[in-house]
This record gives C-alpha cells, structure tokens and sequence, in this order.
C-alpha cells in the first residue's frame, strides 16, 4: 500500500496533523513493505523540514497513494476518486452542513472510514483528540474568568509552543488565584475531556472537593468539584440510577443540577448530551436573581440545549461571546449583566502539536495493525461509512440523507 498524509484544506484551517514526523518515521520502520509520504503543506504545526528531516518522503502530489489520511473534512474539489480516506467526517448523525460532502464521496466512489467511529467490539472509541479539548478548554475558561475580573492575564493557549509553555501561563498566576476572593470551579463528565479539564485545573493546586461539601459548605479558598450523572440527574421512576441505564434511556430521567448554579462561579461543562437527556437549566434558571454562574467555558458545546447561554460555536481566534439572560441574546463578552461564554468546537487545535503527538500514537497503536493486516477485529470495517461509494450495511440508515431527502 502507498499510505499518505495529506494537507488539510478546510476553513478556517486546522493546523493539527494525524502523525508526527517521528510516528512517520517509525511507521516506515515498522511496514517497509508498505510505503509512506507526506504532502507538502504550509500550515501544519510541523514543518515540511520536520518531516524531511527523520527521512519522510514530501509531494504535492499523492495522488498514486491508496489510502489518504487527513484531519478535518476534505474540501470536495480536492477529493480523488477511487480513494480510502480517513477523517472526521460529520456526517454519521445527518449533519446538514456536511450532506454535500458525503453525496461528493459517493459520486467520486470513495471508502470513507470515519475516526469517530473506530471502536473496539464493545462499542468504545479507539481514536479520539477529546482529552485536549478538556485540557484547552479548561485553560480557557480560566482565560475567560482572569479577563472578566481583571484579576490576571493568560496568553491564548494557541500562542503556547506546546503544552509545557500552557503549564508555565498557569503557574504564572497560581498565587494570584490563591489570592483573590474564592472562586469555585464545577466540571460536569466522568470521560476524556472531563479528565484533560482536570489536568489543567490541577496545575493551580486547589482543592478538590466533593459535591456534597462544594454545595453545602462555604470555602475560604478557592475549590474546584467535578460530578457524574448520579449528582446531576435522576430516575424519574424513583429507581436507582446506573450509568447504562442512563445512556440507554435518558429520557427517563429529570435535572437536580439547579442547586449547582447557586454556588458556582466558572462552569466547564465536558460532559457527554444526548438530546433525550434533561437540560442542565433553563432560560428561566438563568434569570433567577440567586443565579450565580458568570463564566460558562462550554467545552461540550452542545448549542442551545442543554445550556442556553451556547448559542453558537465562538473560535480559536475569537473564543468569548456574553449572554445576557434577561434578553436571551449575545452581547460583548465582559458585559457585567451578561454570562461570559467560551464555546470553541476545535479546542484541541489550540495546542496542536501535543494534540496531534497522542492522536497519532492512539492511531498507530490501535488502527495501523489492522489497515495493514486483516482487520481480524473489524475494526475499520465498523467505522467505513461508505465502501467505493456505496453505504454499508451499518450506515444503511443514512440512504435518505444521501439522497437528499
């Protein structure tokens, strides 16, 4: 096989890559019955000459490749027929914007393999870049809450080299946060990205606190509380509640979050939604004169629902917006009346060097083994969506999107 990287193309750009020049390198150790090259590209956060320096072959060209590996969506006049691309593709959950794209791909007679949906047999993700939203996310938020305050200032997380330069910001304002009136930070999410926020809020060395005594107790100190579903939901039916029963009907289920909103300050949602799933609060919660959350960095970003001030995805280089309850409209992002809101939906790009390094081990790991075998586990066999144009039988369901109708 001729395997290539090829230079993403979407807008805004995404300057994260699926393999390091390193794993490239390694890979070509590895499988050299296999052949591995590198398009050219501008933009990335490692340089061509990164590349060509550990020995990767760099084109313009890769065109005679057989599988093509990417980030982001491919723009679609730059989509070669007759391919097996691997990317995020959007289009598994019948995303409007991305209809076209996936109608392309089957004109073109394109395999699609979907990193989102790269899984082992009991259904859990393979691949994924959610712990560095968390990580950035949470950064973020701090950002967000220094600013708002005026108490501190962090350089953007996309200014930082790599996530050592973010660690440095951090400690820069360790004693100031240790200073300043009690903040009180909730995290919401059990998962990858709720474990990357955690990382990031562990570098200012507070406290971490139980839900019991973040909401019961006052704090002299700043404290920081992270909750699972049985601290923010429950059975509507009384029962009690266990996580795949939770996952498998959450419209069972009723928000007991409101009591959190009294006595919070920043808010980093990282949880997983599911639309059947209870909202966290309501626009009406939000006006209650008790209501206390000013700072809301929505690394979850599910827009409207579950958290109304999410109106839209803000961006890497313009990441706050306000929400002024009152009005339920956007506002400047500082606004004393309004809520701060960060709800940025490529946070990992923010640190792409460190995002891309632990995707691409992730990816030669887990993925590699089987591209280049069998596939005796179906893995990548799960995640193909179309197979030289065609839907397969797991991706039966998306016959009327592609369709168009």
């Amino acid at each position: 096989m001729r395997i290539g990287i090829i230079r993403e193309t979407k807008t805004p750009p995404d300057r994260r890559v699926p393999f390091s020049p390193k794993q490239v390198a390694k890979l070509i150790s590895k499988y050299p019955v296999h052949e591995f090259v590198v398009q050219s590209s501008p933009i990335r956060c490692f340089t061509d000459k990164e590349y060509s320096d550990v020995g990767v072959e760099l084109r313009s060209d890769v065109s005679d490749c057989d599988v093509l590996f990417g980030v982001k969506e491919v723009e679609m006049d730059k989509l070669i027929p007759g391919k097996t691309y691997f990317f995020f593709s959007h289009t598994a959950k019948e995303q409007p914007y991305n209809r076209t794209l996936l109608q392309e791909i089957a004109g073109r007679k394109i395999s699609l393999v979907d990193y989102e949906y790269l899984t082992n047999k009991e259904g859990i993700r393979l691949v994924a870049f959610g712990h560095w939203a968390g990580v950035v996310g949470a950064y973020n938020g701090l950002r967000a809450f220094g600013e708002r305050y005026r108490v501190f200032k962090l350089k953007p997380a996309h200014d930082c080299h790599d996530l050592d330069e973010m660690k440095k910001e951090l400690s820069q304002i360790k004693q100031v946060i240790a200073e300043i009136p009690p903040v009180r930070i909730l995290v919401t999410g059990g998962g990858r990205v709720a474990n990357g926020a955690m990382e990031t809020l562990g570098e200012l060395g507070l406290k971490v606190i139980s839900p019991e005594s973040f909401l019961e107790h006052e704090h002299s100190r700043s404290v920081i509380c992270r909750i699972d579903p049985w601290d923010y939901v429950r059975r509507t039916d009384g029962e009690e509640l266990t996580l795949e029963h939770f996952f498998r009907q959450p419209d069972k289920y009723e928000s007991t979050f409101k009591p959190y909103t009294k006595v919070t300050d920043l808010f980093i949602p990282c949880h997983f939604w599911d639309p059947n799933s209870p909202v966290f609060m309501t626009p009406s919660d939000m006006r209650e004169p008790d209501f206390q959350i000013r700072v809301i960095a929505d690394v979850s970003c599910d827009i409207k629902d579950p958290i109304p001030s999410s109106i839209r995805a803000s961006t890497i280089a313009d990441p706050f917006y306000g929400y002024d309850p009152a009005s339920e409209t956007e506002t400047l992002p500082f606004e004393p009346r309004s809520v701060t809101v960060m709800a940025v939906d490529n946070l990992p790009g923010e640190l792409p060097r460190d995002a891309s390094e632990d995707f691409g081990e992730l990816l030669s790991e887990r993925i590699i083994p089987s591209l280049t075998g069998n596939d005796e586990e179906g893995i990548i066999d799960r995640a193909t969506i179309l197979r030289e144009g065609m839907l397969t039988i797991g991706y039966n369901y998306l016959k009327n999107y592609l369709q168009g109708k």
